[in-house]
């Protein structure tokens, strides 16, 4: 089957002549993929969203970078490259970079493993592109129509790599509503799909993800490593998955001979979708859900004086806007105190953390603060970022992290 004749886009995008700040251009030439609005000078009138931003160095009349215009955005400028090296931005650029966005996730591929981000946005040079795959299926989502004059020669690009049999379309909610493509949000645009929701093996435990209808791409794969750990120590134990989605740390900690495992989440349908991935693997452990409020269901497991070996609270993002880290911070600590009290003598307490705008050294904080404060003995036993299909190219791009805390008695 050929692509989808709407990923041809008439639109031709226009050359942009742009002057920044002193600021800007510091970003620039350091590699920074934003360009603000308030950095720019100078550029041509009438600039559309997916027109190539040419930027010049203030002092010298000479090319420092090249990005796609987003007339949406207060990140004005998303940077493709950066430098005084020439390039042309074509289809071999966006070739050459997809092979390099691939070769460093060669070794994951090397595990029994067929799920994987082949593209995270300014970290691999897409900046607002996502293209994640799942076994035959490659599901890419896009954030911005700077895109739209250029996925004509991405797609195939992407979808030969990968050797994807099918590719399915995701938009996020802006761009939905934009008039400038036709494209519908899960529509495929490659290849067909007998089933929205695929089968996949992580680290040799099966999965399934729904490709059309589940969040963001359909699953959640920058955990995959944390997952793993998990389940390789949850051998004979009690586990309770906190904020659980479609099961991520409960269905290994099962396939890894948990004895009982607790899904916790406020959505009845993720859990159901958890049950499921749990029953494509084979396990003899007890399979237990509660579906409500964390911060009220963990209270009520607190008085009802329940505790589990290995307690995992992974939460969705905390703080969207600058105005929503303070908090944040108090939420994440409520966890690390909720979740202390849950985990049994001698136990693990996993806590994560997925607020780019909290940051690393904070999450760290809060949680010694919190646990230093209960005067039980502890040992912080591992910290982990994100999984190697989710490189960092620049300081914002970091938003994963993650603590084991072993508790000694």
């Amino acid at each position: 089957m050929l692509f989808s004749p709407k990923i041809e886009y008439k639109n031709q995008p226009k050359r942009l002549a742009v002057k920044l700040n002193g600021k800007g251009e510091q970003f620039v030439l350091q590699g920074h993929p934003w360009v603000f609005s308030n950095n720019i000078i100078k550029i041509n009138d009438g600039a559309k969203s997916g027109d190539l931003a040419i930027i010049f160095g203030k002092s010298k009349n000479r090319v420092i970078g090249l990005g796609l215009y987003d007339a949406n955005s207060p990140i004005r400028i998303k940077m493709l490259h950066s430098g005084y090296e020439k390039v042309e931005i074509n289809a071999d650029f966006f070739q050459k970079k997809i092979e390099e966005a691939f070769s460093k996730r060669k070794g994951l591929l090397k595990s029994n493993t067929n799920s994987y981000r082949l593209l995270f946005g300014e970290n691999d040079g897409f900046p607002g592109l996502i293209a994640d795959v799942y076994a035959q299926v490659l599901v890419v989502k896009i954030y911005s129509e700077i895109w739209l004059p250029y996925i004509k020669s991405i797609i195939p690009s992407l979808q030969q790599t990968a050797k994807a049999e099918t590719v399915v379309l995701r938009l996020s909610r802006g761009l939905e509503q934009s008039k400038l493509h036709q494209f519908e949000n899960g529509e495929v645009i490659y290849g067909t799909l007998e089933n929205e929701v695929v089968k996949f093996v992580e680290h040799n435990v099966n999965f399934s993800a729904n490709v059309i209808k589940g969040h963001k791409t359909g699953y959640f794969l920058d955990h995959r490593a944390n997952r793993k750990q998990v389940g390789q120590w949850s051998k004979g134990k009690t586990v309770l998955d906190v904020f659980s989605y479609a099961g991520g740390f409960s269905v290994h900690a099962l396939y890894n001979g948990a004895k009982e495992v607790t899904s916790l989440d406020i959505s009845a349908q993720a859990l159901e979708v958890a049950v499921q991935n749990g029953k494509l693997n084979d396990y003899s452990g007890k399979h237990k859900v509660i579906a409500g409020d964390a911060f009220e269901a963990l209270s009520e497991l607190i008085k009802d004086k329940v505790t589990f070996d290995v307690v995992v609270i992974d939460p969705p993002s905390f703080a969207k806007q600058a105005s929503e880290i303070s908090l944040a911070k108090k939420k994440y600590a409520q966890l690390a105190q909720l979740g202390e009290r849950l985990t049994a003598k001698k136990g693990l307490l996993v806590l994560a953390s997925c607020s780019s705008r909290v940051h690393a050294q904070d999450f760290f904080e809060i949680n010694r603060d919190v646990l230093d404060k209960t005067k039980r003995p502890y040992k912080m036993i591992l910290k982990t970022e994100h999984d190697t299909d989710h490189p960092i190219g620049f300081p914002e791009g970091a938003y994963l992290k993650c603590g084991y805390y072993r508790f000694l008695d």
